[in-house]
């Protein structure tokens, strides 16, 4: 696997490289270190001398940059270089990663203090929503390889969520990882005439009956094909369904589990079009928990592969 680590040298960067430690990475695995060098010069000043100082200080920050990530990532196993771009910090991200063709963005989410601190910062928001490839978000507190890891996977079904699926089973997570895959049944007609039986008559009743089946049986069918792709990677995977809102049943599913990392799939679109559905962005925006975005532009499910 070919990882592109960007760093600023802020503790949620060091989160980032910590995070990967939870990988089990070998020397056939790849982990390229960025760091953007970014200021914004001020018109008023022309002098020579002062260019070259800051341009002097850029390379010295750089250095001291990549060295303390350096000092997390080695004792990993996998091959390491390093990279240094100048240029808004996003764009470099997401143009290294194409120009490398990595598999992976690892990357920490600078928040805002305060009452909206639960919020990612403007660069980590960008990498995930232009970035062609899938990227992991760390949050405080990060992994720790004393437990093992626990990851909850949200699908519905999609093609993208099975992308994702297939993704995460590459990945190279021990394979005593605790798994959990949960489908989110949103509020259906059948739900609000099981409601209000009483209200609108019993004959009702039995096609209301029949609606919920059917989506429960949807369900167990999306999570079962999920747990096909998974399968290969993770033992003892656990399956879950809840009803009600996407977004709010996973994030309170993940706090309930003390889970490490979420993992949403996420249709990949280019130019006016490019997004992330609004249950990829809320899960990335309020998790407090890490966040993998299974970034994909497939337009139909990959089919697993046979063991």
């Amino acid at each position: 696997m070919k990882i592109l680590l960007a760093t600023d040298g802020s503790e949620y960067s060091a989160l980032a490289a910590r995070l990967l430690s939870c990988l089990n990475l070998s020397s056939d695995d790849e982990i390229i270190v960025l760091h953007a060098l970014f200021w914004i010069p001020h018109d008023y000043i022309d002098a020579k001398s002062y260019i070259d100082t800051i341009n002097q200080k850029k390379k010295e920050i750089a250095t001291r940059v990549i060295d303390a990530a350096l000092g997390i990532v080695k004792p990993l196993g996998a091959r390491i270089s390093t990279l240094v771009k100048e240029g808004l910090p996003e764009q470099c991200i997401v143009d290294a990663a194409a120009a490398a063709d990595v598999d992976l963005i690892a990357m920490g989410a600078r928040g805002i203090k305060g009452i909206e601190s639960l919020f990612i910062g403007s660069v980590t928001n960008a990498v995930a929503l232009d970035a062609s490839r899938p990227v992991l978000i760390s949050k405080p507190p990060g992994c720790s390889k004393l437990r093992n890891l626990r990851i909850l996977f949200a699908t519905d079904g999609s093609a993208h969520s099975l992308a994702a699926a297939n993704f995460l089973s590459e990945m190279p997570f021990s394979a005593n990882t605790d798994m959990t895959v949960v489908n989110v049944i949103w509020p259906a007609m059948s739900d609000i005439l099981l409601k209000h039986i009483p209200l609108i008559g019993e004959k009702f009743r039995e096609v209301a009956e029949r609606g919920r089946a059917a989506e429960r049986e949807n369900s167990e069918r999306i999570i079962e094909e999920a747990r096909e792709h998974l399968k290969r990677r993770f033992d003892g995977i656990h399956v879950l369904s809840a009803d009600g809102d996407p977004s709010k049943e996973i994030l309170r599913i993940s706090e309930a589990m003390q889970t490490d990392i979420i993992v949403v799939g996420c249709r990949g679109l280019s130019g006016i079009q490019r997004a992330m559905g609004s249950v990829s962005r809320n899960i990335l925006t309020h998790s407090r928990t890490s966040v993998l975005i299974g970034r994909t532009s497939l337009c139909s499910s990959p089919e697993p592969k046979n063991d």
